[in-house]
Parts: C-alpha cells; sequence; structure tokens
C-alpha cells in the first residue's frame, strides 16, 4: 500500500488549508499561517503552530499569512507550506502524490500557473486546478452534472464567489475579495471608531464567531473586549453586544451581496427558474455567521441555505473532482492559459 501513488485534493484558503486524500477523507485542517525567523527567512513553524504564535513573539518571529485574497502572495512561504503538508497528506508512498488545487474563479493566469508551480516545487507528481465554486458545488453534494442550475456561493476567509454551476461546468460567476479577513477588519474598525480601543485581529474574530449577525438577532447577545486604550495607551476593556457587530458588518456584507445579485441577474432564464426553486447553498467558513442565509434570501428573493460543513465543502468537492478525473479534465483540468 505503500508504494501506491497518493491523490490529494487541497482546499488552498486564505485561512484555512484543509486537505483530502482519496480513499481516506479529510486528514489535515490547519490556518495558513507559516512564522520565520525575521532575519534568516528561515521558517520555523506552519499552521495551527504558527497561528499560537500570532500577535504573541518576539520581533525576530514573523508570523504571515503567505496567500492574501485567495492567491499567493508569497511563493516561497507557500512552498514552504504546501510542501509541509503534502509530505504529511501523502504518508508511506514514495511516489510523487497526484494533486488537485481549489483556486479562486476570478485568479488570472499568472496567478493560476504560480499555484500549480509552488505544488509541483512541494512535491507534486502531477498538479491540477479546479475553480472554488465548482468545488464547493461538489463537496455539498449538488447535482453538479446535470443540466440543471446550481447556484453556490463560497465566501472563505480572503474571497467571495458566487457561480451557477450546471453540467460540470461554471456558467456564470463573479468574486469580490471580501471574506471572512474583512468582516474582522471591520470588527476592528468599528471598536476604535467608538470606543477608541484597538483590538487584535483574533480578538476580532472571537467577537464575530461569539455574537456576530448579519441581520438583528431576536436576543441581544453581549461580549466584553480587551484591547489598547488609544487615548492612554493603558490595556482597557469594554463590553459590546451583537447589534453593535451587526452594524459593523454591514458594509462588507453588501458587496458580498452585491456580487450575488450581479450573478443572479446574469443567469440564463432556463436557469434561473431552477435556481429559484433550489435556492443559493452558502459554503466557506464565513457561511456560518448567524442569520447570513436569512440576509441573503431578504435580499435577493431568493431562497438561501447553509451546507453541510460548509468549512469543508471545496476540500471534499476536490475529492470528488479526483474521482470524476475523466469528465473533469476535459472541462475543468485545461492547461492554465
Amino acid at each position: 500500500m505503500g508504494l501506491l501513488r497518493a491523490e490529494i485534493g487541497i482546499d488552498l484558503g486564505t485561512v484555512n488549508v484543509v486537505v483530502y486524500v482519496r480513499g481516506k477523507g479529510i486528514v489535515i485542517q490547519e490556518p495558513s499561517v507559516v512564522a520565520v525567523l525575521s532575519r534568516s527567512e528561515t521558517v520555523v513553524e506552519v499552521g495551527e503552530e504558527a497561528r499560537q504564535m500570532y500577535g504573541r513573539t518576539a520581533d525576530e518571529i514573523e508570523v504571515t499569512r503567505p496567500l492574501r485574497d485567495g492567491v499567493i502572495a508569497d511563493y516561497r512561504l507557500t512552498y514552504a507550506m504546501l510542501s509541509q503538508f503534502l509530505s504529511r497528506a501523502k504518508g508511506l508512498s514514495l511516489l510523487p502524490p497526484k494533486v488537485v488545487i481549489s483556486v479562486p474563479v476570478g485568479v488570472t493566469s499568472v496567478e493560476r500557473r504560480a499555484v500549480r508551480e509552488a505544488a509541483l516545487e512541494a512535491g507534486a507528481g502531477e498538479a491540477y486546478l479546479i475553480r472554488k465554486p465548482l468545488a464547493a458545488a461538489f463537496g455539498a453534494g449538488l447535482p453538479v452534472d446535470t443540466a440543471t442550475g446550481n447556484f453556490v456561493l463560497d465566501i472563505g476567509g480572503g474571497t467571495a464567489e458566487a457561480a451557477v454551476v450546471s453540467m460540470n461546468g461554471i456558467v456564470v460567476s463573479n468574486s469580490v475579495r471580501v471574506g471572512g479577513l474583512k468582516l474582522d477588519q471591520a470588527i476592528q474598525n468599528f471598536v476604535r471608531r467608538k470606543y477608541n480601543l484597538a483590538i487584535g485581529e483574533p480578538t476580532a474574530e472571537e467577537v464575530k464567531i461569539r455574537i456576530g449577525s448579519a441581520m438583528p438577532l431576536e436576543e441581544e447577545m453581549y461580549m466584553e473586549v480587551q484591547g489598547r486604550d488609544l487615548v492612554s495607551g493603558l490595556p482597557r476593556t469594554v463590553e459590546i453586544n451583537s447589534s453593535e457587530v451587526t452594524e459593523a458588518l454591514l458594509e462588507p456584507l453588501g458587496q458580498i451581496l452585491a456580487c450575488t445579485k450581479s450573478v443572479l441577474e446574469r443567469t440564463p432564464p432556463e436557469l434561473s427558474s431552477d435556481i429559484i426553486d433550489r435556492g443559493i447553498v452558502l459554503t466557506g467558513g464565513t457561511a456560518m455567521l448567524r442569520k447570513l442565509d436569512e440576509f441573503l434570501s431578504r435580499e435577493t428573493g431568493v431562497p438561501a441555505y447553509v451546507a453541510d460543513a460548509p468549512l469543508l465543502c471545496v476540500a471534499l468537492g476536490t475529492g470528488r473532482a479526483l474521482e470524476n478525473f475523466d469528465i473533469l479534465q476535459r472541462t475543468e483540468f485545461a492547461p492554465p492559459g
């Protein structure tokens, strides 16, 4: 068994990397973060260990995200991260693995080539790319191979991508570089403006997860937030509520809504009727924001619902792509432009 070539699917996200191995399922789910020694640029830690250092290290160690808005921002660090995850995923297999990696729908041919080359350099024998919304539709269990229209809205850490999928391909799509990180930034900016308090990105993310909502909640939720007072420079604690967080998130959610509407407006009439019947499927980690499905339903007039295990849909979809490789090779796995 150790000699067989591993087949690996990777959801290469701005915030998380999720790795699927054919025959085993999801084997790695870690933050896409790398810790580097500033002077020598030596990689110290990757993934969860690196994330725990975020904002807590001395100047000698820099904790960074090698991907930004779903594309490679630092090639060398992306390669280092992929190398480690691939060697863990392929296990005892001596042969270089066959790899399918998800990329955002709006990437340029240069960005596509960078992802492919990073994977090959990191140890893949063959590397193929699949666009995220198509992988998400596969992973959410939608009938992608039929002539019906399926609407997917994948909201990750760096991008929101809306697409209508039919016959194993993307018919209409749009993407906006707004995701979980932009929501965190919106919360940081709101707390800074209203309370004169500087809070870190991890704190803002915790606020979003614990009391964040796309629409007002029936029952208000509260949370104490600690940060640095911008006037005195000293630590201070304030209490914020879920209504404030909803207000803070209005602008980035408005951009995601506009992206969704633009795809609905350009959908062919034959597929529009399918989408009204079947609804909008939400995938990606940010899909778990409270009342996001209700918000989108209200604003578009189309029912929206969150897929099962939204965080894993794209990675599971890369696995389905490996199983349907021959079909997808004709359309999706064409060489990068």
